[in-house]
């Protein structure tokens, strides 16, 4: 996966994103190669509001980054955070470019694990340098200094931010560490604050082979969520006001029978607003069909799709995003 997506930073694939509508008049400010090398499947920067404090998970080339510090505006700050080197360091070598076309600095790239916000790759990997280890010590050493540097000098602070944005790479995270992900976006939002993500979820669960797959893993494919599973992972990091904001119609891709789709979701921290409950009720005249069973409420695809459908598709044409933009594509 690390290989592909940095053969990828330095020549497009095509097979890595699907393509994303976007304000034109604000990609306008934004150097060729970041746009070239951008890998999302959604805009949740549309979603963003002036004077905010803005993290952006697997922020790539930084076109994410570059589209939330012109919406956000001068007093506000954008923060990438991508495991990759080659990508936010070509973010880095066209922040002073996109600075000049807009009128402000206030985009700041990172090295990080999205699962671990509170460790600088950057800053461990100077430190390791500075003080060699021999290699029967060197575990031991990585993970005092990691362990110090997230208590003293955390890259994302815990509630430091407004808005956490993310288009296309928690798919990419590992599976056992997704719920430590999500708890990451707990722990780094304001109270009042929110995150807009844009990813690649199914219909239907992968099975092992193809998870296995090594081009489906890094093609937002194989590491897809479960559309029901990502809402419910939200909610149970501890955010509230679930909400969808975007969904395609029709599948991105599919895969076996397995529908993929770009999505686009809201959630909040803390609970907001004015109490709705008014005490009223609805009755259901029915039929009914339903079951107390754990997870008897949800539909199965097949019931649809029927059991024997196997189709595998190429990638859509039509744009991940749906509604809300404003032309150009990227």
């Amino acid at each position: 996966m690390k290989a592909r997506y940095t053969s990828a930073a330095r020549a497009r694939e095509e097979s890595l994103c699907c393509p994303v509508a976007c304000d034109p008049a604000l990609l306008a400010a934004i150097p060729d190669e970041v746009l070239e090398q951008d890998y999302g499947c959604g805009d949740p920067t549309r979603h963003l509001r002036p004077g905010e404090t803005v993290l952006d998970l697997g922020s790539g080339s930084g076109k994410a980054c570059f589209l939330a510090g012109q919406v956000v505006g001068p007093t506000a700050q954008v923060i990438g955070v991508d495991m990759n080197h080659e990508l936010p360091a070509l973010a880095r070598r066209h922040a002073a470019e996109v600075a000049r076309r807009v009128g402000h600095s206030n985009v700041e790239s990172r090295r990080g694990r999205l699962q671990d916000l509170g460790l600088g790759l950057d800053r461990l990997d100077a430190l390791l340098a500075e003080r060699p280890v021999s290699p029967s010590d060197a575990l031991a050493a990585l993970e005092h200094d990691a362990g110090r540097l997230r208590a003293t000098a955390p890259r994302v602070a815990s509630d430091s931010v407004d808005a956490v944005v993310s288009s296309g790479a928690l798919n990419l995270v590992e599976p056992d560490a997704e719920r430590q992900l999500f708890a990451e976006l707990h722990r780094v939002l304001r109270r009042g604050g929110r995150a807009v993500i844009s990813d690649i979820v199914s219909d239907e669960d992968a099975p092992p082979h193809l998870r296995r797959h090594a081009e489906l893993c890094t093609g937002c494919i194989a590491g897809a969520l479960r559309e029901d599973l990502f809402l419910r992972a939200l909610e149970e990091a501890g955010l509230c006001g679930v909400e969808l904001l975007e969904r395609q119609d029709a599948p991105w891709r599919t895969v076996e029978g397995i529908e993929l789709r770009s999505v686009t979701v809201v959630a909040f921290e803390g609970k907001e607003g004015p109490c709705l409950d008014q005490e009223h009720s609805i009755v259901y005249r029915g039929p009914f069909r339903f079951s107390c069973a754990p997870g008897a409420m949800r539909r199965d695809p097949r019931e649809t799709k029927g059991a024997d459908y196997r189709v595998t598709t190429e990638a859509a044409d039509a744009t991940c995003a749906t509604g809300g933009g404003t032309g150009g594509c990227c």
